[in-house]
């Protein structure tokens, strides 16, 4: 038969997802180019004697769109990695003597809601009631769109539909029709900051959310989230996916408007006649392809609102500690300030928020014995000035915190540090302005409105992956390959 060579630009979860998609066509022969020495992208993990640190992703949320991913090939998460819900789910601190435990139970956790603001707990099953339809529609439909035509989404039904989601009201509008607490309302908008940007700025469409927080839960895949990586890379080499590491792309030489070739940079050459990139958009569009077929102008990026980007800490402790759970929000400062720090006056933070991450409390084969992994990450805005000095003011202002509401001493007994930003994010990711989680979803940059998954110019190029649609995030990111992989089996009558 004669196949098509597909060749897919980057392993992380877009990419891994489109090449097998397209590898179980017959018509494909599908080779995966990762510039890194491991799979997975940002989810890529490490370890330094006996800690075991997943890179970047750390919620497991929406279980389902994982489940319909096996499914498709007719798998299952289980043949590949163990899944244990977290209960609870996770814990917001808002000072030292104000900690919410969320418990997975729905009763419970209405319970903890009504002893905050009395009624609230009524008021949850009417804000999930409308998260629920959104979430059915949207994940199961809407997000499963190329956006390519407004034409997508011309019918009556849908059309009633996206009215009856809020796609023009702000999610802090529609939170406050339900809830008065501050509390609360900061618990229902903590989800949309997966977005990359505040809830004045993010369509109520996103309390969908929401019900994948409160109804579907948190839930955490032992040995690390880099198991679903491992599981997505088998899966793939079993569909016949010839996966290369350390093949970083120099160029996709174009003639004529058509893609023929990648380039490494090493100098091979690497004949291809589809290409799909799962890189960054950015970075293939102004940099791997002659600049006569880029999609896009500087200018057009530029004016992107991006999410955000992130300082990292992997931590390796020589002891146990106390008062935290596997996930934990500090919401121990005004989010005002630090989101203005974000999104309007792009800054370091001054009192910034921030987020602790204890695997190993879950899970005993992350750590060595008596010994605790922790991640601490601080969410930031892109494109800021990276520096070692920087980095370490930020470490020493968190764990200052960290200490005195846990109540205990944790810096003495570091004994394994690293640190992430956004120069590594840079290096390893060509991540656009250093950011972490893609491209912002505004309502000016949905479906049609987010950069387009095939250029515009040259008939054999696609893209997927957070920086188009549906958006950024793991299991969107498991979607866009899906997408991705149906449109070049479309148009090339594969």
């Amino acid at each position: 038969m004669n196949q098509k060579h597909v060749v897919v630009i980057g392993s992380g979860f877009a990419g891994l997802s489109a090449a097998t998609h397209l590898a179980v066509n017959k018509s494909c022969r599908v080779t995966l180019l990762e510039k890194n020495s491991t799979p997975g992208g940002r989810a890529r993990k490490f370890e330094h004697q006996g800690f075991v640190f997943d890179m970047g992703p750390s919620w497991y949320w929406m279980p389902d769109v994982f489940e319909d991913y096996f499914a498709k090939f007719g798998k299952k998460p289980s043949d590949y990695y163990d899944l244990q819900r977290l209960d609870p789910s996770y814990a917001v601190i808002y000072g030292k003597d104000k900690v919410l435990d969320i418990p997975a139970n729905l009763e419970e956790f209405k319970k903890m809601l009504d002893g905050i603001e009395p009624g609230a707990g009524k008021q949850l099953d009417e804000f999930l009631a409308q998260a629920k339809y959104k979430y059915e529609v949207g994940i199961h439909d809407l997000v499963k769109r190329p956006s390519r035509s407004l034409l997508e989404f011309a019918s009556p039904g849908l059309l009633v539909d996206m009215v009856r989601m809020d796609i023009f009201q702000s999610m802090a509008k529609h939170v406050r029709k339900f809830f008065k607490s501050e509390e609360i309302i900061r618990l229902m908008e903590f989800p949309v900051l997966f977005l990359g940007e505040t809830a004045e700025n993010i369509p109520a469409l996103y309390s969908l959310m929401n019900y994948a927080d409160i109804a579907l839960g948190t839930w955490y895949p032992k040995k690390g989230m880099h198991e679903i990586i491992k599981g997505m890379v088998s899966l793939a080499e079993e569909k016949g996916v010839s996966i290369r590491y350390d093949a970083e792309v120099e160029e996709i030489e174009i003639e004529n408007g058509v893609a023929k070739r990648i380039r490494l940079v090493n100098g091979e050459k690497i004949e291809a006649d589809i290409v799909v990139a799962g890189a960054d958009y950015h970075h293939v569009d102004k940099h791997l392809v002659n600049p006569k077929y880029s999609n896009y102008s500087e200018e057009y990026w530029d004016k992107r609102v991006m999410a955000p980007s992130s300082l990292l800490f992997y931590l390796g402790i020589d002891k146990k500690l106390d008062n935290l759970r596997h996930h934990n929000l500090f919401f121990d400062e005004p989010l005002g300030p630090h989101a203005d720090a974000i999104y309007k006056n792009p800054r370091w933070p001054e009192r910034p928020l921030f987020y602790a991450s204890l695997p190993s409390i879950t899970d005993p084969t992350v750590a060595p014995e008596g010994k605790e992994n922790m991640f601490l990450l601080i969410p930031l805005a892109p494109d800021l000035e990276d520096s070692e000095e920087m980095r370490e003011k930020y470490y020493h202002i968190i764990m200052d915190r960290l200490e005195t509401i846990t109540g205990q001493e944790v810096r003495s007994h570091v004994i394994y540090k690293r640190s992430y930003a956004h120069a590594d994010f840079k290096a390893d990711y060509h991540a656009f302005k250093g950011n972490a989680y893609g491209l912002a979803n505004t309502l000016t940059q949905t479906a049609i409105l987010k950069p387009a998954l095939k250029n515009k110019k040259v008939g054999n190029l696609y893209y997927t992956g957070q920086l188009t649609v549906p958006g950024p995030g793991v299991p969107p990111s498991l979607i866009s390959g899906g997408v991705v992989a149906n449109e070049v089996m479309k148009e090339n009558n594969l």
